[in-house]
């Protein structure tokens, strides 16, 4: 490892930037694989909601326009939280299979906290869920629940979203069985060498992509995906835990919000979430910075330099 450390490529940004489009281009060209680093992507059935990408019809296992992709359709929404942890194990399983096929390894994915967590390779202290506990903290309010996060771990509250219950029910019970707020322990040793991409996009670019890509899955019948989700027995209250469009959309369907209200109000939360993003990648160092779709080619050259090295 030492001698000859693996080339891992990393695509980092906001929301509606076309960070996918660029891992599947990078993928097909240098021969890679891509890990997803997407907090929703990882359940199945929110497809549309989540932004992933198409799957090949005849493929077994995740892939799209032939290129492998994990972390994708892995777990149930209906079941657990999908954990910090579990990311990392799982990802670093992908990782090491991504290696032994002889491909590139591609992360890709708009999630800080995974982002972060891979390319610092963190260890994180191993808790055992505790059922009871989390039962006695679902039966508690979203407010009742922020509000002991923010006695137990004020650092913590100031960087999870206060309306996500089953981040704050999760973050709550590390604290618990800790008895401190969790903090990450980074091993010495990195898991390969990193080329960082970002995309970004000027605000009123930004605002323009997020509404065209919202009315694009409006029009692919996003509605419908979230009837299906609660007639698989999502939960109104976990689809509200997930956020942006299975929170509005969720509201929608309850005819809490007319259609118009939805769309914006839903587009005003997913730009404040990109700010959010943007925010949090600013923290992570060496990061290659580019601001438009024709900034693709620096990106290849910048990638056939990398592995050249």
């Amino acid at each position: 490892m030492k001698k000859n450390k693996v080339k891992i490529i990393v695509i980092l940004g906001q929301t509606a930037t076309g960070k996918s489009d660029l891992a599947i281009l990078l993928a097909k060209k240098y021969n890679g694989a891509i890990i997803s680093a997407d907090s929703r992507q990882v359940y199945r059935g929110m497809d549309l909601g989540s932004g992933k990408v198409i799957k090949d019809s005849i493929s077994k296992e995740f892939s799209s326009e032939g290129i492998l992709h994990y972390l994708i359709d892995v777990t149930d929404p209906r079941k657990d939280i999908f954990s910090l942890s579990d990311f990392l194990r799982q990802s670093l399983k992908a990782l090491r299979e991504i290696q032994k096929q002889n491909k590139l390894p591609i992360i890709c994915g708009g999630t800080g906290l995974y982002i972060s967590a891979f390319i610092e390779n963190w260890q994180l202290p191993k808790t055992k869920p505790d059922w009871q506990l989390r039962k006695n903290l679902e039966s508690c309010s979203l407010e009742e629940l922020f509000s002991r996060l923010k006695k137990l771990d004020p650092e913590r509250s100031l960087k999870i979203d206060p309306k996500n219950k089953r981040r704050l029910i999760r973050s709550l019970e590390n604290i618990i069985q800790s008895g401190a707020p969790m903090v990450p322990i980074i091993k010495k040793e990195p898991l390969g060498d990193f080329l960082i991409i970002g995309l970004k996009r000027e605000n009123k670019t930004l605002k323009k992509l997020i509404r065209l890509r919202l009315n694009r899955r409006l029009r692919l019948d996003m509605c419908r995906e979230i009837e299906n989700l609660k007639q698989a027995g999502v939960t109104s209250e976990r689809l509200e835990s997930f956020g942006l469009e299975y929170r509005y959309l969720n509201r929608y369907s309850e005819k809490k919000l007319t259609y118009q209200e939805m769309k914006e109000q839903l587009t005003s939360a997913i730009y404040h979430f990109a700010k959010r993003q943007n925010t949090w990648f600013k923290r992570i160092p060496n990061v290659r910075w580019f601001q438009s779709k024709s900034d693709n080619k620096k990106a290849f050259k910048l990638v056939e330099d990398f592995l050249k090295s």
